[in-house]
């Protein structure tokens, strides 16, 4: 194996190979679906839903990180989207497919690293992650950015939910630099709401708030310990 560092990929993937391997490990996260996870639920967020309710998000095309088992994915396209919906994990995506037929909508769901995936500037109305980012590296924060600002029209939006620092479900308030020092994002990075203006400063602010609890009973998802922030292209 040649371990010499030539480029800055090279030192990208030194720092990758520092962590866990994601992709078993997602795999194994989603291959019982029984477990009492939260967001195992087939309902859509419940800050996603507000978008759609009050306008700002309309039909369009979106492309969905980490999309999971494909709650959001389908909520996206039973709202007349079409829907790109990218997740590393073989598991859920078998899952999401699945849903998404019961469903009877049509949503092209790829198997693939996030940061792997080959997309044409300013295709998408919306770039919508719901956990995905709060499992995100620290070195490859700017490759997230860089994915984010060029895969969105200009004046399109992203959303994301990501773990509140120190919150009920997670959310490591470790530094980038004991990510390292650890080798471990401790399940999860956890944000300040001013941390997450400051590493989406390119982006225009347009909500940042805590997700709403939902009951058992509601037909959204909704839980505490997770920020739902929106953004705009400028």
């Amino acid at each position: 194996m040649n371990e010499t560092i030539r480029s800055h990929d090279d030192l990208l993937n030194m720092l990758d190979s520092l962590l866990r391997e994601p992709s078993g490990f997602w795999n194994e996260f989603y291959s019982n679906r029984e477990k009492g996870i939260p967001f195992f639920v087939n309902k859509p967020d419940e800050n996603l839903v507000g978008y759609f309710e009050k306008g700002i998000f309309q039909a369009g095309k979106v492309l969905e990180l980490g999309s999971g088992p494909g709650r959001n994915a389908i909520y996206f396209a039973e709202k007349g989207c079409a829907v790109d919906a990218v997740d590393l994990s073989e598991e859920s995506i078998a899952w999401a497919r699945e849903r998404a037929e019961e469903r009877n909508v049509e949503i092209n769901f790829s198997h693939n690293n996030i940061f792997e995936i080959a997309i044409e500037e300013g295709t998408y109305d919306v770039v919508y992650d719901s956990g995905c980012f709060h499992h995100i590296a620290p070195h490859r924060r700017n490759n997230y950015i860089e994915l984010v600002e060029s895969a969105l029209k200009p004046g399109g939006h992203f959303a994301i939910t990501c773990f509140v620092e120190g919150g009920e479900l997670g959310g490591s308030d470790i530094t980038d630099w004991e990510v390292y020092r650890q080798r471990s994002l401790n399940g999860g990075l956890g944000f300040t709401e001013e941390k997450l203006r400051d590493i989406f400063g390119s982006l225009e602010p347009i909500e940042i708030r805590k997700m709403r609890k939902a009951e058992a009973s509601d037909d959204v998802f909704g839980v505490s310990g997770l920020w739902t922030a929106l953004f705009k292209k400028k």
